[in-house]
């Protein structure tokens, strides 16, 4: 198999510093980009000039576009961008501020747009490439205390799927990984929280006790390398996957909840239609 050439944002922890490892050890190379290239010094010593790692703030987009095109430059091409920078605003809607929920869009949405638009040029000249945009089960259902979270993953989910559509016939390969819950920081210091209203007290403490129950025990972000290989090494590599046990029972449980009150509504809907 040809050695591939990953572009990785948020590679610092978790998934990205996962599956950077996961691309050098079986000889890919990879630009992997963080707030702090620090993070990534012990890789450098270990892979040498197959790592090239960048500082990058996702928000700022002309950066995006001068790591992406400086990625392209020392590698010659990019066969997989990783879009997997992004953080968790917890919060009620009631709670949010706009700061917070602007730059919860600006980090997890708009991020991962200008990444993915600076790579597309490379890519439609290529005829190739394969685009993960990494999402989650919060990207096709919700949960109370993180509306925000979900708004920018569902945002995500929707501009991915007209990409994929658009892109297809430059040979250019989409998918959303949505992972559930992993013993990844998400929920720890990366996380970010709103001024709490006394008020919700109970739907905070009700919202906690089943994120604990859905996470009682998280998937290992190890355990996904070798997953996230077999995606993008697949010749006909899925435009959606899940990562982790559980999700797929919950999506169901959603989608199934959702047709029976659009068919209890039918006749209103079609009411709606007119003449």
């Amino acid at each position: 198999m040809t050695s591939k050439v990953w572009f990785i944002t948020g590679a610092s922890r978790g998934f990205g510093r996962e599956w950077t490892i996961a691309a050098l050890e079986r000889g890919d190379s990879v630009a992997a980009t963080a707030r702090d290239t620090g993070t990534l010094a012990d890789l450098v010593d270990r892979f040498g000039d197959r790592l090239l790692p960048l500082k990058l703030d996702v928000t700022d987009r002309a950066a995006d576009f001068a790591a992406v095109e400086q990625a392209a430059e020392r590698f010659g091409r990019l066969d997989v961008v990783v879009n997997n920078a992004g953080y968790g605003q917890f919060g009620m809607v009631e709670e949010l501020s706009e700061a917070e929920a602007r730059e919860q869009i600006e980090t997890n949405l708009f991020g991962a747009l200008w990444v993915t638009q600076a790579a597309l040029p490379i890519l439609r000249r290529q005829g190739s490439g394969h685009i993960i945009q990494v999402t989650s089960i919060g990207g096709i259902t919700a949960f109370p205390n993180i509306g925000m979270y979900h708004a920018s993953k569902w945002a995500l989910e929707g501009i991915t799927q007209a990409l994929a559509q658009e892109v297809d016939t430059f040979g250019i390969k989409v998918t959303l990984v949505e992972p559930t819950g992993y013993a990844t920081d998400w929920g720890g210091a990366s996380a970010r929280h709103a001024t709490p209203i006394e008020a919700y007290q109970p739907v905070r403490d009700a919202a906690a006790a089943a994120r604990a129950s859905r996470t009682s025990k998280p998937g290992d972000p190890g355990a996904s390398s070798a997953a996230i290989l077999k995606v993008v090494d697949a010749e006909e590599p899925p435009l959606r996957i899940f990562f982790g046990d559980g999700p797929l029972a919950m999506a169901r449980k959603d989608y199934e909840s959702r047709l029976a009150t659009w068919e209890k509504w039918e006749s209103v809907s079609i009411e709606a239609h007119g003449a």
